[in-house]
């Protein structure tokens, strides 16, 4: 009787279904199958693995930086990617390459998390700030500009940053933490904005191989509803950086993040839905499109005269800061702005921080 109860007990306890040695902690999201830490972790890098070689991210020998902010997404970026290219000998210089912005009570900290990671992971880090760039923190832009647009600057600003980080690193490639989640809202924030451009490369698992340097998405097929990233950070017991910008309540991508939150919860297939949408994206041979350049102040990519970290840099130093923003023409009009500067702000100098060149 004893041992028939035993059986049962067995018969009644789950196990692992890849290893069927220990007990399940997590339900797999793709195929609902209950997996123990160690296989998860397994199948987790091996994703990763095989999004890497079979999108041929990098070649043997390359310099790579890893976009770090602090966070939980760059967090398991940089541990994964420092794993996998030793265990695959991937022959991979790796760098980490963070962003100051100058907002108080937040960068400041996730900046002495990822200055942990430099230490944890043994990878050598660089940081570039804004106060360095251009002059300005975005604490004083706020100051300036307020809640509502400082996304703007921070998202323009930000991104050539990080170019130029990686620039003084001498790295060929540039590796972010964005998934799947951040490309269905970034598709569906080009549809919004009607942005023909963007939309036809903002699915890709690399961009910006026209541009300066490189741009990969390891993480393109890893879901963040299913916290796959945060559940491995919270099983390795990753040291990383969990609080939202300050300045972020009202940006314009949260709406759209909140959306798309909604339709997945009432379709699971959501995200997949739209990144497949923004794959299959053609555009009609009839539609122009801008012919990519090099900004005639700084040397940066640009489709105008001046890109648009100039553009925004010349407003806030003239003390006129909404002249770059939306679809507003500042070149077109220069000559009215300055006497209006001249103004309003006795003509403000610009010499004390342009956006530079990219030569370091």
């Amino acid at each position: 009787m004893e041992e028939g109860n035993t059986i049962a007990k067995r018969a009644g306890s789950r196990l692992c279904c890849l290893c069927n040695e220990r007990k399940p902690a997590l339900k797999r999201p793709k195929t609902l199958e209950q997996i123990c830490r160690d296989c998860f972790y397994n199948v987790f890098e091996e994703e990763i693995h095989q999004v890497i070689v079979g999108n041929h991210l990098f070649k043997a020998g390359e310099r790579v930086a890893i976009g770090a902010s602090g966070g939980k997404d760059s967090t398991v970026l940089a541990y994964v990617m420092s794993e996998l290219n030793r265990r695959h000998n991937y022959g991979l210089d790796l760098f980490l390459l963070s962003v100051d912005e100058g907002i108080t009570g937040y960068r400041d900290d996730s900046l002495e998390t990822v200055k942990r990671n430099e230490v944890q992971y043994g990878l050598p880090l660089k940081i570039v700030s804004y106060k360095d760039l251009y002059g300005w923190t975005m604490d004083e832009i706020v100051k300036v500009i307020g809640l509502k647009n400082n996304c703007t600057f921070c998202g323009v600003f930000r991104r050539q940053a990080l170019d130029r980080g990686a620039a003084y690193l001498k790295v060929d490639k540039l590796v972010t933490g964005h998934n799947a989640d951040d490309i269905a809202e970034t598709v569906l924030l080009n549809i919004l904005r009607g942005d023909v451009a963007r939309l036809s490369r903002c699915t890709s698992i690399t961009t910006g191989e026209d541009g300066p340097i490189p741009r990969c998405k390891p993480f393109k097929y890893t879901y963040e509803n299913f916290n796959q990233n945060h559940t491995y950070a919270y099983f390795k017991k990753l040291d990383y950086f969990s609080t939202e910008c300050i300045y972020s309540p009202n940006a314009y991508r949260g709406f759209a993040r909140e959306f798309i939150k909604d339709l997945e919860r009432m379709r699971p297939r959501a995200i997949v839905d739209i990144i497949k949408s923004g794959e299959n994206f053609r555009i009609s041979t009839s539609t122009k499109m801008p012919e990519q350049g090099t900004c005639e102040r700084c040397g940066y990519i640009s489709s105008q005269k001046w890109c648009k970290a100039c553009v925004l840099l010349e407003g806030l130093n003239r003390g006129l800061p909404k002249l770059g923003i939306g679809r507003s023409r500042f070149l077109e009009n220069s000559n009215d702005n300055r006497k209006e500067a001249k103004r309003n702000d006795g003509d403000r100098s610009i010499e004390s921080k342009q956006c530079g060149s990219l030569d370091f």
